[in-house]
C-alpha cells in the first residue's frame, strides 16, 4: 500500500486547509520544492500535489509552485486542482508528472475522462471527493445530486488508474480516516482506490491495512496524509515500514 504526502498549494506556498476552506488555511513550507525534497528524505516514493487554487478557478494557477516540486525531486508526482481539458493533461504529463488527476471534469464531462484514460494509460486518476456520501466539485464549492458510488461506478471499466475518495468533512480536521466508507467503495468497485481526508495518526494507517489484509477489501492501494505528517502526529518512517510490511 503506497503512502502519499500531500503538497497543497495555495499562492505558491505548502498549506494545509480545514474541510477545504481556503480561509482556514495554514502554511507549512513557503518553498514547495524544499518541501518535496524533505519527502524525498524521509524515503516516499510518490508525492501528492494540488493546486487548491486552481481547483476553484478552473485551470492551474501554481504552475511555477509544481515545476518546483518536479525539478526539486524524482519522486513520482500525482498532481490534481484545475486540470480540466486535455491539452492541460498532455502539457503536464510531457513535464513529468506521473500522473493526473480529474475532479470537477469527471463529473461535468466524463467522456473527457474515458478519453484521457485511453490516450494515456494508467497516468489518469479520478478524484470523488464525499461530502454526507455526495460528490462535490468546484474545489469542493459545491455540492452534487450523484453519490460517490455512482460516479466512481462510471469508470469502473474505463481503464482510471485509481479512484482518490475524500470525505471532505474530515480532510485537514484531524477526525481520523473513514476507514469504513472507503472500505466500502473499495469492495463495490474493480478500480484501485486511494483514502484521503483525516489522518490522525498511525493507527489510522493500521485500521487501513487491516481492512485490506482481511480480505474486506484488497483494492485499497494507497493513502494520502497531509497535516499529521507535517505537524509530526505520524512519524513518516514508522508510517511507511508499516504499510510496506
Amino acid at each position: 500500500m503506497i503512502l502519499y504526502p500531500a503538497i497543497d498549494l495555495k499562492d505558491g506556498h505548502c498549506v494545509r486547509l480545514v474541510r477545504g476552506d481556503m480561509e482556514q488555511a495554514t502554511v507549512f513550507n513557503t518553498d514547495p520544492g524544499a518541501q518535496a525534497q524533505i519527502f524525498a528524505s524521509q524515503g516516499f516514493a510518490w508525492i501528492h500535489v494540488v493546486d487548491l487554487n486552481g481547483a476553484f478557478s478552473g485551470k492551474p494557477v501554481n504552475a511555477a509552485a509544481v515545476d518546483s516540486v518536479l525539478e526539486a525531486t524524482h519522486l513520482k508526482i500525482q498532481l490534481g486542482g484545475g486540470i480540466r481539458t486535455l491539452a492541460a493533461i498532455e502539457g503536464w504529463l510531457d513535464k513529468g508528472v506521473a500522473r493526473v488527476v480529474l475532479g470537477t471534469v469527471a463529473l461535468r464531462d466524463p467522456a473527457l475522462v474515458r478519453d484521457a484514460c485511453t490516450r494515456w494509460p494508467g497516468k489518469v486518476a479520478v478524484g470523488v471527493d464525499a461530502r454526507a456520501g455526495h460528490v462535490a466539485v468546484e474545489g469542493w464549492a459545491e455540492s452534487s445530486d450523484i453519490t460517490v458510488l455512482a460516479l466512481a461506478r462510471q469508470f469502473d471499466d474505463a481503464g482510471v488508474a485509481a479512484i482518490i475518495h475524500t470525505d471532505i468533512d474530515r480532510d485537514g480536521a484531524m477526525r481520523g480516516l473513514n476507514v469504513e466508507a472507503t472500505v466500502e467503495l473499495a469492495r463495490s468497485i474493480s478500480t484501485p482506490v486511494i483514502a484521503s481526508g483525516g489522518v490522525s495518526s498511525i493507527d489510522d494507517l493500521r485500521r487501513l491495512k487491516w481492512a485490506r489484509a482481511q480480505g474486506r477489501a484488497p483494492g485499497i492501494a494507497g493513502v494520502i496524509a497531509g497535516r499529521a505528517l507535517y505537524d509530526g502526529r505520524v512519524d513518516a518512517t514508522a508510517a511507511l515500514a508499516l504499510l510496506a510490511d
